[in-house]
């Protein structure tokens, strides 16, 4: 064996030369990494006793990806590009071994590759389209010329992985190898080739052709989930180019349209949020150490949609869950809508059927709460009342086993206010969940004044195995995300008084990305939660339309009117109450433009989290983001509020609330990190 260097070595097994590259964690193609399979196949080409090479990698996978420390960073060594033409031009054969995964540039150095063969459990993908970016080394072009152009839109416009399984019947992979053995595998065909003096299958030589409908009919089919986004349509024109053009031609111009957004705003924030989401789950203060307690039981007091949903979580993840109602009606009610749900995901294929009875299996439904006596975490899931959770927990204190954690799902209200129910504040933490709670990814993972270091570490590590992305919140009405919100919908109400509609207010917002305007959310959530019919006195719009009976999509009206396939359409007795309401406030109605609209719902929002910063609520700027992306629908090609804030400038965000709080008042405030960053010429980033 020799070590070509650091990262990759050159063996000899006969007459096959086997190139290992060694680089943990993923074996991410590096200059190092590029510059040793370059070099390793030179020499192979040069040893006249060799009459194959074959490709493979050390560790849990075949070649992960690019390395995307080195984006934006002066070029070195040899270039992904050039690396693929060695492997390609070689004038002996070249096989790609590929077990665990093969994803980007891997899969694109595979492709440069004369044959492929992989382990069954082994995945494929191109998936630069969730980074904002395409395959940039021939991707486009070699993909649909090997699995036809249809497969390939697919690919990289969802960014997706295949099986192994998949790869061989498509022709991607050229044979599967035994699980246990990839390299004998990989040599017993690399000698196969040899014997039968099988021709050096250069994919660039190929062609590929397609109905021209298929590309427009592929933009229609999913128009909605590439809306606003860059990255799928420049993708689709690579594999436009890959039937249309020459080989040469096709990496031509999948290299502008690679740079196009390699410089852009999308694939920045999109970047951003990938490194963000990883430096979420860092807690800057625990002690080194610190280790997670154990959890093999969960209990959870409530079984309405947060309670069923947050349960769901855990028994999806192999967990037993304790669920506990007042009453049989409710308890009943609560578990078989858990039941329909897990059926629900069978009948679409994303849960196998046995599974449904399995994860149904761990659940135990109870009236009392002693049933929770032995469960390592409890989760209360009751309605937001400080009185009700402070008896919970109280009561809680008594039955809970000694070093249970004991967690409140509270969206708004203070943990340390509820942790004072117990005699252990340290084992109290807030685990705010959003609904759908076994859908929505985010979970805020507040941390009260006395939380232990080691509950605060279960917390994210739990997290982390049910699927969820974690972000830490310090105590604060609302947390991060609500908090922020807030501020939003204080602005998006006083618009609807002074002269938009609740329509436009949701259109600028839907065209900025969101995947719905606060009006159509609110219809959709139902207008009259927290609303009381016996306590209203009819003073706000909100409840004029509920005592109008117009409570959101449920009841078929609310700030828009609903027919019977929930198609909406602007309510004239919204804008009557609306009218009502400006002419009883004395406010005199104008134009307001679709900037106003949209910088008044989110500088706002900006300035908010710059003083959840100032406060120490949230642990850095791009935490922020991360909360907002995951739980609440803000455009992951726009980065989070506190990146956008960053790509606005923090200069004209500040100038913005300025001018604003001319005319509005105290609500535009700038925040004191806000105009420190700004004077400075800095911005969010430099914090994170």
């Amino acid at each position: 064996m020799t070590a070509i260097n650091d990262v990759v070595d050159l063996s000899r097994d006969g007459e096959i030369a086997v190139i290992t590259v060694n680089s943990p964690p993923v074996n991410a193609l590096s200059a190092p990494v590029r510059d040793g399979i370059a070099q390793g196949v030179a020499s192979a080409i040069a040893d006249a006793e060799v009459k194959a090479i074959v490709l493979i990698c050390a560790g849990r996978t075949f070649i992960a990806g690019a390395d995307i420390t080195e984006f934006g960073k002066p070029p070195r060594g040899v270039s992904l590009h050039d690396m693929i033409d060695v492997i390609e031009s070689a004038t002996k054969p070249v096989i790609a071994a590929i077990h665990g995964t093969a994803l980007g540039g891997g899969l694109e150095t595979a492709l440069g590759a004369h044959y492929r063969v992989a382990v069954p459990s082994a995945k494929l993908g191109l998936p630069e389209v969730k980074l904002g970016l395409l395959p940039g080394a021939g991707g486009t072009q070699r993909l649909p010329r090997v699995v036809g152009a249809e497969a390939a839109l697919k690919m990289v416009t969802s960014g997706n992985p295949i099986g192994a399984k998949t790869a061989l019947e498509s022709g991607l992979v050229d044979e599967l190898v035994d699980e246990a053995d990839l390299r004998g595998g990989a040599i017993a065909f690399a000698r196969k080739v040899v014997a039968e003096n099988l021709p050096l299958k250069k994919i660039r030589d190929r062609s590929v052709s397609a109905d021209p409908a298929l590309f427009a009919e592929f933009r229609a089919a999913n128009a909605r989930k590439f809306r606003g986004f860059d990255a799928p349509e420049a993708n689709i024109k690579c594999i436009e180019a890959a039937v249309s053009l020459p080989f040469e031609e096709g990496m031509k111009r999948e290299r502008e349209l690679f740079m196009g957004l390699m410089t852009g705003t999308q694939s920045a924030a999109q970047r951003h949020i990938f490194f963000a989401e990883r430096q979420a789950a860092r807690i800057k203060d625990l002690p080194e150490g610190t280790k997670p307690r154990a959890v093999k039981s969960v209990g959870v007091i409530g079984a309405g949609t947060m309670g069923g949903g947050i349960s769901m979580n855990f028994l999806s993840a192999g967990v037993p869950v304790t669920i506990v109602e007042t009453s049989r009606e409710a308890l009943d009610r609560g578990v078989g809508v858990m039941r329909r749900n897990y059926e629900a995901s069978a009948a679409k294929g994303a849960l196998k059927p046995d599974a449904v009875e399995a994860n149904m299996a761990r659940l135990t439904p109870a009236l009392d709460l002693q049933a929770l006596a032995d469960c390592d975490l409890i989760i209360e899931a009751v309605f937001e009342d400080m009185a009700v959770k402070k008896d919970i927990f109280g009561k809680l204190d008594r039955i809970a086993k000694p070093g249970a954690i004991l967690a409140t799902n509270t969206s708004y209200l203070d943990v340390d206010e509820i942790a004072s129910a117990t005699a252990r504040p340290q084992d109290v933490v807030g685990l705010h969940f959003f609904s759908p709670a076994n859908v929505m990814k985010l979970l805020e993972v507040v941390r009260g004044a006395k939380t232990a270091p080691d509950v605060l570490a279960t917390a994210m590590s739990l997290a982390k195995a049910i699927g969820k992305v974690p972000v830490v919140a310090g105590v604060c009405f609302g947390f991060i995300g609500n908090r922020m919100l807030r501020a939003r919908q204080d602005q998006a109400q006083a618009l609807i008084l002074e002269g938009a509609m609740p329509w436009d207010v949701d259109r600028v917002l839907y065209d900025f990305g969101f995947p719905m305007g606060p009006f159509q959310m609110s219809d959709l959530a139902g207008l009259d939660i927290g609303w009381s019919a016996a306590t209203s006195k009819g003073e706000s719009i909100r409840d004029r339309l509920c005592e109008a009976g117009k409570r959101g999509q449920k009841t078929g009206s609310g700030f828009y009117d609903y027919d019977e396939k929930r198609n909406r359409t602007p309510s004239k007795v919204a804008e009557e109450i609306i009218l009502a309401k400006s002419a009883e406030l004395g406010i005199a109605r104008r134009q307001i433009s679709d900037t106003e609209i949209l910088e008044r719902c989110l500088y706002p929002m900006i300035n908010e989290g710059a003083k959840i910063l100032e406060e120490g609520i949230a642990q850095r700027p791009s935490d922020i983001d991360v909360a907002w992306i995951y739980g609440y629908g803000f455009p992951v090609y726009r980065g989070g509020p506190m990146f956008y804030g960053d790509t606005a400038g923090l200069r004209t965000v500040v100038e913005g609330l300025g001018k604003y709080e001319k005319a509005q008042g105290e609500a535009f405030k700038p925040a004191a990190l806000l105009i420190g960053l700004a004077g400075e010429g800095k911005s969010f980033r430099d914090l994170n």
